[in-house]
């Protein structure tokens, strides 16, 4: 699988303006070697977008996280946005430890992309999750996300 990091970073910024206002970056968006794709997002460190105790607020955290889900989807799933749409289903964050400063999103793919395409191929309506990870730019988990999404197909 070839990604185009580039090109899903301008197609999700474009399509998602909230993750602009708050000055998401995509940093990678990667094939992985099990065939499923990864995406690395970070929040610059903003006093417009802290908490009370001077951190990132959770808010901005979680946005973070579902934007990095998103890269992950746009990627593995670009090809088929002429028949489906993804959406979000759910999400569920645990907030672990306090986050100071930038902070980096990873997330990865949950199913293959293959088995998820057989379902859409199917007709069905295939639900996957994509995992996160958000925590500092040295490396210390802060908080976990798991966003559950969907294609839906085009009727």
């Amino acid at each position: 699988m070839s990604i185009d990091s580039r090109q899903v970073a301008a197609g999700l910024l474009e399509a998602v303006p909230f993750a602009r206002t708050l000055g998401i970056e995509i940093l990678e968006v990667a094939p992985e070697a099990d065939g499923g794709v990864r995406a690395v997002v970070r929040l610059p460190d903003d006093p417009a977008h802290h908490n009370h105790v001077g951190g990132p607020h959770a808010g901005a955290m979680f946005t973070l996280g579902e934007t990095a889900s998103g890269a992950v989807v746009l990627a593995a799933f670009g090809q088929v946005l002429d028949r489906a749409v993804p959406l979000a289903v759910t999400a569920t964050i645990g907030y672990r430890k306090v986050a100071m400063g930038s902070v980096l999103a990873t997330a990865r793919l949950g199913r293959p992309p293959a088995d998820v395409l057989a379902e859409l191929d199917a007709g069905q309506r295939p639900e996957f999750p994509v995992e996160v990870e958000i925590g500092t730019e040295d490396g210390t988990v802060t908080s976990t996300l798991t966003v559950t999404w969907t294609l839906r197909p085009n009727r």
